[in-house]
């Protein structure tokens, strides 16, 4: 079976209001839908990526350059397919919206694979788990937020069947970031998951004082803690320094990268971004060097994903999403056919491939010209 065609597009989806981290601030939800068809007949169905500034360009990318490069090749030679389009990397050009191409054209190939053989994403990768517990995106910095908002956040989560929230700091000093924590661990209660991350928002240092601070609080994982020109070091300072588990990966574009994490010393959770790093393909590569070295796996967002990979290895941890209705329309309403969640807990799509079916209407609306 043989790919025929590529078809990508973007989609842009305006927010009713600013949902802020340490270092940026999110406006509209943004993602690449890639139809990739087979000469059977089979259609991908599948989405990758919040890009909010570069989703011409990924559909140019996919349309111009790789899709040549695949068309005629077998889906079943995902290996190789990978490679070819990887060799565009070498170039001097800007790799990181390249991979973000790769990895949509990647994931699609997934997806017909599944749907050729019958089988979902999970179940390909290893089919270790059928579920994993969810837990939500929050705690963003707003203008007028209080305590009592935190709290009633935390609230929010848990109706929404969450199992926890990873909680936004960075962009504060150390001891006020951890008095929201606080906050929030005691509006949530003992049985909340509660991670919390800085998106490289501190230096070494802060982070190191920020972490002791929260050593109480239970907390899951500490992500992304340090800025970004030297975080493998600095991160590895803050790991010897402190008893929190610290995460990153996500601003990582290859497997490589996350060896170099790795071998540093600077993690205890990955959580590499198939949407990000050239897809399913290479986060396979990346999961199998952090089973080796006792390093868990997480994901970046992009639950339609991640809840396929982490489920089909055997130390995937949390499935993320946005619970909040305003943050990610993708999730509330675009994605047709979501799992159910209950008790914390997100079955994974058993349908083949990716099992994914979006809203064709919403589709249309939000379809960038």
């Amino acid at each position: 079976m043989r790919i025929a065609s590529i078809e990508a597009f973007a989609l842009d989806i305006p927010l009713t209001k600013d949902f802020g981290g340490s270092t940026y601030h999110v406006l509209k939800r943004s993602t690449i839908v890639t139809r990739l068809r087979t000469d059977d007949g089979l259609v991908s169905e599948v989405y990758n990526g919040d890009n909010r500034s570069h989703g011409r360009e990924i559909v140019g990318i996919i349309l111009d350059e790789l899709a040549p490069l695949v068309r005629g090749a077998d889906i079943l030679e995902t290996e190789r397919i990978w490679e070819t389009m990887f060799a565009l990397t070498h170039a001097q050009r800007d790799r990181k919206t390249l991979l973000e191409a790769i990895a949509c054209v990647d994931s699609a190939i997934w997806d017909v694979v599944g749907k050729a053989l019958g089988r979902s994403v999970r179940e390909l990768l290893g089919g270790y788990h059928r579920e994993l517990p969810i837990i939500s995106i929050g705690g963003y910095y707003m203008p007028g937020k209080t305590y009592a908002d935190i709290g009633r956040e935390m609230e929010a989560y848990r109706l929404a069947g969450m199992a926890g929230c990873k909680f936004k700091v960075g962009g504060l000093a150390p001891e006020e970031d951890a008095r929201r924590v606080e906050t929030a661990r005691r509006a949530a209660g003992p049985d909340f998951v509660l991670a919390v991350d800085a998106n490289r928002g501190w230096s070494a240092q802060d982070a190191t004082r920020f972490a002791r601070l929260v050593e109480p609080l239970d907390i899951r994982w500490f992500e992304e803690p340090c800025h970004w020109y030297d975080d493998v070091a600095m991160m590895a300072r803050v790991r010897r320094a402190a008893r929190i588990p610290i995460t990153a990966g996500q601003s990582e574009i290859t497997s490589h990268a996350i060896r170099r994490l790795v071998e540093a010393g600077a993690v205890d959770v990955v959580n590499y971004d198939a949407s990000e790093g050239g897809g399913v393909t290479d986060w396979r590569r990346a999961a199998g060097l952090c089973h080796a070295a006792g390093v868990q796996m997480a994901h970046h967002e992009e639950p339609q994903i991640a809840s396929h990979l982490l489920a089909g290895v055997p130390h995937g941890t949390y499935v993320e999403c946005f619970a909040d209705p305003e943050r990610d329309p993708m999730w509330q309403a675009v994605w047709a056919n979501r799992p159910p969640i209950k008790n914390g807990v997100m079955s994974v799509s058993t349908g083949p491939g990716f099992g994914i079916v979006l809203d064709e209407t919403l589709v249309k609306r939000y379809r960038v010209a």
